[in-house]
């Protein structure tokens, strides 16, 4: 007798985090301006779906910051700005240490086994000088730090950062093949510290790439 409700449940749990990432996308990337107001009857006409998994969406992106919730106006947009993504490049480098160092302590052979498939992939796709396939890679080869440090509270919160900040890294792909080569340069000095589990070297490499990563967006800033 329970198992209807529960499935409702997930079904609307679902329907949520699909709109969620929706309109976060779309705050990210500009389609959604800031001061936008959004409106819960407006979202439940533009995609079918009830108030519930709508007023979910909305109070995650309140909590991200994204947007902000006024009484007896609504939800507006808030989006980010460059210093926004400033600070969470800060942020990020803070945990992005702690992850490589964790990692490196804590890798099991097989998740190192497909960190260097990946790397491998890395490799082909930066001589194919294919953008596209390099920044999904690139994601995974992160997410696959973050699984090896065994901390499911620090993968999460780095996989925030990481959808955030992908927007904010991807004017780069009009850039050239040096482009490609130096971030793959980057991430050879991280896979070599895995190689060799030396945490001093994997905090080094990824301060370096994460240092560069920054520069990287600002030099596409100004």
């Amino acid at each position: 007798t329970l198992a209807k409700p529960v499935r409702k449940k997930e079904k609307q749990m679902a329907i949520s985090a699909d709109l969620y990432t929706t309109l976060r996308d779309d705050i990210l990337n500009g389609t959604i301006t800031s001061g936008s107001k959004l409106t819960e009857k407006v979202l439940c006409d533009k995609y079918g779906i009830s108030r519930t998994p709508v007023r979910e969406a909305l109070q995650k992106l309140e909590i991200e910051g994204l947007v902000e919730s006024i009484p007896n106006r609504g939800f507006f947009v808030l989006g980010l700005s460059k210093q926004d993504y400033l600070d969470m490049f800060t942020l990020r480098k803070v945990y992005e240490i702690q992850a490589i160092t964790w990692a490196i302590e804590r890798v099991t052979d097989e998740e190192f086994e497909e960190l260097e498939e990946l790397y491998e992939f890395m490799e082909f796709y930066t001589m194919k000088n294919d953008m596209a396939k390099m920044l999904v890679i690139n994601m995974n080869f992160h997410q696959m730090i973050y699984t090896a440090s065994h901390n499911r509270m620090l993968k999460n919160l780095l996989s925030s950062y990481q959808e955030m900040l992908k927007h904010a890294e991807s004017p780069f792909a009009d850039k050239s093949d040096d482009y490609l080569k130096q971030v793959f340069k980057e991430h050879s000095a991280i896979f070599e510290a895995f190689r060799k589990r030396d945490v001093d070297a994997g905090i080094a490499a990824m301060t370096i790439h994460m240092d560069n990563s920054k520069q990287r967006y600002l030099e596409h800033m100004k």
